[in-house]
């Protein structure tokens, strides 16, 4: 090619280019002699291109609402939600606990009536049903169950049944080759008279075959006591002195009656007598075997008014 200040010259000098354009026509390369580009450099600036255009915009959105920050409990509400917690859990502790002493304080409030005790006992063995039906369908025992001057009860049943174990007469001595069966009891109101019936086993022996003469002080001593006690202001005394004469040894296996009365009453002093004699059918002619005697006096204490009761009478 010429140079751009040749071809003015020569335009100027009034020549014509076609002659010098055709002769310099050989030097430009026709696109058969230029090297060829590869494909994928091709197809990367395609690829460049599709990519470098502009994306149609999107609509505009608002950001979500953001949500108010979370506020921490007070240091007072803190405590308050522990400490009403921690009461919570304590008060139902203490019911949790308190709930047998509830019911051993509403069993001694309110304990059964005398006829009901005639229908608590349930013999769990053949043995005991045999002795508590042999019981009442004694002679005496019909008899004193038809005479309106006696109250019959079971006075041990009124102790509550989680206090039994912890008593002598009403829950250690009672069971089976003992005390088989809850003695029978008849008082009058006024504490005048008593009787009570009971099967002695062969446990309470201190001699083969005889019962422990301790046992019969116990009993002696015991139902001597709830003779008189109706007669006392507040139905209730202790021992201040029992004397026993023992008669006759009393076998074990058999039927014992406690028979008692009142002497004299004054104030908060009673004076009582008793014996224990075996279980005969006197309509028959048959004379009770005097087995002890006994003599006792009981004082109420002078604070018998607010002492705790196994039951209230």
């Amino acid at each position: 090619m010429l140079p751009a200040r040749a071809c003015r010259n020569v335009v100027a000098q009034g020549r014509s280019l076609s002659p010098l354009v055709a002769r310099a026509s050989f030097l430009k390369p026709s696109p058969a002699t230029l090297p060829r580009r590869p494909n994928f450099l091709i197809q990367r600036r395609q690829q460049s291109s599709v990519s470098a255009s502009p994306e149609p915009p999107t609509p505009f959105s608002p950001p979500p609402p953001r949500s108010p920050p979370r506020q921490r409990p007070s240091i007072l509400w803190t405590l308050f939600k522990y400490a009403s917690v921690t009461v919570l859990c304590t008060t139902a502790g203490f019911a949790m606990a308190a709930a047998p002493a509830y019911k051993t304080i509403q069993e001694i409030i309110t304990p059964p009536t005398d006829a009901e005790t005639l229908e608590l006992f349930t013999a769990d063995s053949d043995v005991l049903a045999e002795i508590d039906e042999q019981l009442f369908a004694h002679p005496l025992v019909k008899s004193l169950l038809e005479d309106p001057s006696f109250i019959a009860s079971r006075p041990h049943l009124k102790i509550p049944p989680s206090l039994r174990l912890h008593n002598l007469t009403g829950g250690t001595l009672i069971g089976e080759n003992k005390i088989g069966v809850p003695p029978l009891t008849f008082t009058t109101e006024d504490g005048s008279r008593f009787v009570s019936v009971q099967h002695l086993g062969s446990a309470l022996c201190g001699h083969p075959g005889i019962v422990h003469g301790g046992l019969l002080g116990t009993l002696l001593d015991e139902g001597l006591a709830r003779c008189c006690f109706p007669a006392l202001p507040n139905r209730v005394g202790v021992t201040a002195s029992l004397n026993i004469t023992y008669k006759k040894p009393c076998m074990a296996n058999q039927y014992v009656v406690l028979r008692a009365e009142t002497t004299k009453v004054e104030g908060r002093k009673a004076w009582v007598k008793g014996r224990l004699e075996t279980l005969v059918d006197e309509a028959k002619g048959e004379v009770p075997m005097v087995l002890t005697e006994a003599e006792a006096l009981f004082i109420e204490p002078r604070q018998a008014a607010t002492m705790a009761r196994v039951y209230s009478t």
